[in-house]
């Protein structure tokens, strides 16, 4: 799955680096390092823009809501709990399906991060010592330094409760999209840690490589079979994973300390 992340990379790097055609400066989020279902988080996405004299679709960098609102929905309070879609059933859910077909975007990110249980923390809880154990977190990134690029989908929800005119009578919401996690070794592994992203959940959000973007962006397509191949893994052995504090487990905690490598976990022994 993926409920945390972190985005910290300028807009301008952004515009940059996926080739953007339009984005409105102030609109300019802060850099996060420490980002949580609910929150806007940047998208690069493919749409006309409106009132422009060419209705072709212009490659655009938004601020959207993370947490999938389906324009059907009476109601948004069910955002939390849409973060993540799976590609396995993406097109075939009600909530998705129509954003699948329509609505795709790029979610860009430093990386994303997991949290693993150690042996020790986890036989406490078999023998009903600890409710709560305490879990590592790890941050998964591309080995190369690269930008992350998370299969997503968005969606428009209009707010019936609002007249029009009114400026927060539209949300643009979006979710990640997940599949298995890969099982062969990681890029660049830890010494003392997990060997495959499987080692450490056994789901991912699904990374595009460079050559898909312009596919998965492009509203044109909508032959359910040709996007579901665009859904199939990246290559293996394109990340790496280490351990970072657990003050990322507290959502307030938001700062660029957050991505230091730690030497080995803080919660004992994991693998």
């Amino acid at each position: 799955m993926c409920g945390r992340y972190a985005a910290s990379r300028r807009p301008e790097d952004l515009v940059d680096a996926f080739g953007i055609e339009k984005w409105e400066p102030e609109e300019t989020l802060a850099p996060d390092w420490n980002v949580a279902p609910t929150k806007e988080v940047w998208a690069v996405l493919e749409r006309p823009v409106k009132d422009a004299d060419s209705p072709r679709p212009v490659r655009q960098l938004r601020a959207l809501k993370w947490g999938l609102v389906p324009s059907w929905s009476k109601s948004p309070e069910g955002a939390a709990r849409m973060i993540n879609a799976r590609a396995e059933t993406v097109d075939e859910k009600p909530s998705f399906k129509r954003a699948f077909a329509a609505r795709r975007c790029i979610l860009p990110a430093d990386g994303y991060y997991e949290w693993v249980t150690a042996a020790g923390e986890r036989d406490l809880e078999v023998e009903g010592k600890k409710k709560r154990p305490r879990k590592q977190p790890y941050f998964v990134t591309p080995a190369d330094g690269s930008v992350f690029a998370m299969a997503g989908l968005y969606e428009f929800w209009r707010d019936r409760t609002l007249p029009d005119g009114d400026p927060s009578a539209w949300w643009v919401t979006c979710s990640v999209i997940t599949t298995e996690a890969e099982t062969g070794p990681l890029g660049v592994a830890p010494a003392d840690g997990p060997h495959s992203l499987a080692d450490i959940h056994p789901r991912m959000p699904l990374m595009l490589t460079e050559d898909r973007w312009d596919a998965w962006l492009d509203p044109a397509r909508t032959d359910p079979e040709e996007l579901r191949g665009l859904l199939a893994p990246p290559p293996g052995g394109l990340m790496r994973a280490y351990p970072v504090a657990t003050a990322v487990s507290n959502v307030r905690n938001n700062g660029p300390e957050l991505l230091t490598e730690l030497e080995g976990p803080e919660v004992g022994t994991l693998f």
